[in-house]
């Protein structure tokens, strides 16, 4: 979903009442984010986005019944979906791949600090996805793992992107942001957002997240020479 005026409209998803209760007081401390609404299943989540037609919804990764990648696969399935980021405490979850898969636009830990979930919020809203650098090569590392059909085919995908494509798309998949980008490789930010977007576009994808998937498979985002 597209955000064209503020607030941003949220929903925050979580089984555990206190998570929500402190999620809700970090984000309305922003004058810009409004929670519309909590729920407290994956279930619950996917009526309550249909009913409150949010922008960005955090949502739980490990929730029983319906679990965060399935409310996400639901979720996604709606007209105009919102933007969703999954919350994880990531060393324990084994659903992170099947999230990123299913075109969550970030991932965050719970004991992300305030204003970077803020900025998180915001940065989703936005069209971006939002992982901070370490988190992205962490997750990628654990759960995404190359098989030799996804190398072949990664390959196949990307050898549509022109040189200049490959080296912000390589850049993308390393977990730097436009205007770390810009700074690597010596372009004016505006460019490395053409960029960005003309590569989804080609490479049929949603997000920066997959970007990073897709490189990953390829062999990649160590040097663009591998792939």
């Amino acid at each position: 979903m597209t955000r064209t005026s503020h607030p941003i409209r949220t929903l925050v998803v979580d089984d555990e009442a206190l998570v929500r209760t402190g999620l809700r007081m970090i984000l309305e401390a922003a004058r810009d984010i409004e929670v519309v609404a909590e729920a407290d299943s994956g279930t619950a989540a996917v009526d309550a986005v249909a009913r409150h037609r949010p922008h960005v919804v955090l949502l739980d990764v490990r929730m029983p019944g319906l679990d965060g990648v399935g409310a996400l696969t639901e979720i996604n399935r709606l007209p105009d979906p919102p933007a969703v980021i999954m919350l994880t405490t990531f060393d324990r979850d084994e659903y992170v791949h099947g999230a990123l898969r299913a075109r969550a636009a970030g991932f965050l830990l719970k004991d992300t600090a305030p204003r970077d979930l803020i900025a998180a919020v915001r940065a989703v809203a936005e069209g971006s996805a939002m992982l901070a650098p370490t988190v992205t090569r962490r997750l990628i590392d654990a759960y995404a793992g190359q098989r030799p059909a996804d190398f072949v085919a990664a390959r196949q995908r990307l050898s549509v992107l022109t040189d200049r494509e490959r080296r912000v798309v390589g850049a993308v998949a390393r977990g730097l942001a436009n205007a770390e980008v810009a700074r690597e490789l010596g372009m004016a930010e505006t460019t490395v957002k053409v960029h960005v977007s003309r590569s989804l576009t080609k490479l049929g994808l949603s997000n920066r997240v997959q970007i990073a998937l897709l490189v990953r498979d390829a062999g990649g985002p160590e040097t663009d020479s591998r792939w």
